[in-house]
């Protein structure tokens, strides 16, 4: 008898419908007007500056759904139930031929992602491998074989709705290709917990 054992997986969260469609318009209506600021990545990508979630009463309303959900997406990660906070929160506009480049968020354990308006196929969030240190140095990489949760490079993750969001942890590769269709409005956050204890050793944060 064989059993093939996912060893060590990296957890993702997704959760439908975490923020109700009223709120969903709230934000897109007051926050797109003030994300101005470029993204060096590409010409179609702005995105506002960094705020904190009591920066406005809709990101208020936001943290609250969403928090519950990082509780429980902790304890994934750490294996305890404890207190998490927002860091900081942005909203990003993507238009038309718009992309993001490959990255990952420093200085956060969990990361996350709202969406805001409906997202095109070709432009729904790509997570990757690290693009070293777990790899063999020789691929085996052609239009044969079969792509799986072990030897694929990349996945695209499910297509969303507004007001679904996912949940990863902030070393996670993500990036959006080129976007071919309509204006996609994206909330994206990053949260920390209030300590983590190895045995005794405190680390408290703020958030």
């Amino acid at each position: 008898m064989d059993e093939l054992i996912s060893l060590f997986p990296t957890p993702f969260l997704r959760s439908t419908g975490v923020l109700p469609p009223p709120l969903v318009e709230g934000l897109i209506q007051y926050f797109v007007a003030q994300a101005k600021q470029d993204n060096n990545t590409s010409p179609g990508l702005t995105h506002t500056r960094m705020l904190k979630p009591g920066d406005s009463p809709l990101f208020i309303e936001a943290a609250a759904l969403i928090t519950p959900k990082l509780v429980d997406f902790g304890v994934q990660l750490f294996g305890e139930r404890m207190g998490w906070a927002l860091k900081e929160m942005w909203v990003n506009v993507l238009d038309t031929g718009g992309h993001q480049a490959m990255h990952n968020h420093a200085n956060s354990f969990i990361s996350g992602v709202v969406y805001l308006t409906p997202t095109h196929p070709s432009s729904q969030t790509v997570f990757m491998k690290s693009p070293g240190g777990v790899d063999f140095a020789f691929k085996n990489d052609h239009a044969g074989i079969e792509p799986g949760p072990f030897n694929a490079d990349k996945w695209v993750s499910p297509a969303p709705a507004p007001g679904d969001m996912v949940l990863f942890p902030s070393y996670l590769m993500h990036a959006v290709p080129p976007n071919r269709g309509e204006r996609r409005i994206t909330l994206a956050f990053n949260a920390i917990p209030l300590r983590l204890d190895s045995w005794g050793y405190v680390v408290r944060f703020s958030g």
